[in-house]
């Protein structure tokens, strides 16, 4: 079948296999041109390893690093007459190069939540790895079954404590918008900290302690994002902030079972980048399109793999003189602007967001924030930029695809293990 894009507000109903795969290698061709990692992982469990960031992570543990990698994800497979889901066919795409290049891939597909899946998954790893060196924990979801409680928890996107009015941007019909959210209840914060939170990131390394599963000196780190003043309002102020906030204690409690290994638990904070999450939140595809023109400006804009590239830097090429692995963080760098920039903050995060965060590049969002109207959007923004990468989540607009020829959505991904 031609498949074509056929976007609804924030999502895309279509995906495009062929594009999926295109999109993919392109990942890793970009780092497969920069310098092997020399003191980056072997064994990696990624939790959320089909799209953005947790796709990126395993692109670059597999080919910068030669690691071999299990993946976790909750996608359906297409049929010959309906698309599956971007993260099917980004899975599919990444065990083929993978294999191809002598490496180890292997996916489980089922709820990252649930005990089952977690069993599984140690039993993958007893059979095939023996121990992983590093867990990447880059789950998202609207909601969860609790394993304990069997309750279907959602999370929720407003403000705590008053309403607030969000100015933002309708992508479709390219009109600026102004959208009133009312707080949160307090069972709504609640409920997004169980969902987004950091319960579910310890019960699976509290899992795979207890297993036995976990190298000497194993990693792991969580993904997060912090914002600065356009976007905290809705986001680090809001109730996704709390359970942020909540990620940022549990790791406390993660860090200390794991130095018992001589190893190491971070929350990583990461730029702001297009996704199906980020595409959903009121201001944030207009702070993504006047971010994207500073930083391209500035010659600073990276996607997921530039980032997760600059984030491994981060967490394996530091100082290696000590035996834990908190040891091989590098605390800090001198930036483009020989500016001397901490790569670890206060709370113990690694800020991989530095370029984002510069303040040469906040100073310049701030500026043209109040200046964008509906006549000037094309022109201040880079409106066109965001709505590409929009749409190459869903495998389209990638250079060298053919759009026009029959492709087949019926895609496999060879020795998947369903749960």
């Amino acid at each position: 079948m031609v498949i074509k894009p056929r976007v609804r507000g924030f999502i895309c109903v279509t995906t495009h296999p062929t594009g999926c795969d295109a999109a993919v290698k392109e990942q890793i061709d970009y780092i497969q041109s920069l310098p092997k990692l020399a003191n980056g992982p072997k064994k990696v469990l990624v939790l959320g390893a089909s799209t953005g960031y947790g796709l990126a992570a395993r692109i670059k543990a597999a080919f910068g690093s030669d690691a071999a990698t299990l993946g976790v994800f909750f996608e359906r497979p297409g049929s010959e007459t309906k698309p599956g889901t971007a993260g099917w066919y980004n899975s599919a795409a990444f065990e083929k190069y993978a294999h191809q290049a002598g490496l180890y891939a292997r996916s489980v597909n089922g709820d990252a939540f649930s005990d089952e899946v977690k069993q599984k998954v140690i039993e993958i790893i007893k059979a095939d790895l023996g121990q992983v060196d590093q867990v990447v924990y880059s789950l998202a979801a609207p909601r969860r079954k609790h394993p304990r409680t069997g309750e279907v928890i959602s999370s929720t996107l407003k403000p705590i404590g008053a309403p607030i009015t969000l100015r933002g941007l309708d992508t479709d019909k390219e009109v600026l918008t102004e959208t009133t959210l009312q707080p949160a209840t307090a069972e709504e914060i609640a409920g997004t900290v169980q969902v987004m939170g950091g319960e579910d990131w310890q019960m699976w390394i509290d899992a795979l302690l207890e297993a036995g599963v976990l190298a000497p000196g194993a990693t792991t780190t969580a993904f997060t994002y912090v914002g600065e003043e356009i976007t905290q309002a809705i986001y680090w102020n809001g109730s996704i902030g709390a359970a942020k906030k909540d990620l940022d204690a549990k790791v406390k409690d993660i860090r200390g079972k794991l130095q018992g290994i001589g190893g190491d638990a971070r929350v990583s904070v990461l730029k702001a980048v297009v996704t199906q999450a980020s595409s959903a939140i009121p201001t944030m595809p207009l702070y993504l399109s006047l971010l994207f023109k500073v930083m391209k400006e500035e010659g600073t804009h990276e996607g997921c793999i530039e980032q997760l590239d600059t984030l491994y830097d981060i967490l394996y090429n530091g100082p290696q003189g000590g035996a834990n692995a908190a040891d091989h963080i590098r605390p800090a760098l001198v930036d483009g602007k020989g500016r001397d920039v901490a790569l670890v903050d206060a709370e113990g995060r690694l800020r991989a967001d530095y370029k984002e965060m510069a303040p040469e590049v906040q100073g310049k969002v701030l500026q043209l924030w109040p200046q964008v109207t509906n006549e000037n959007l094309y022109e201040i923004s880079d409106l066109a930029g965001y709505k590409a990468d929009f749409l190459r989540l869903f495998g389209f607009g990638i250079d060298g695809v053919d759009y026009e020829a029959d492709v087949n959505p019926d895609v496999a991904i060879p020795g998947i293990v369903e749960v």
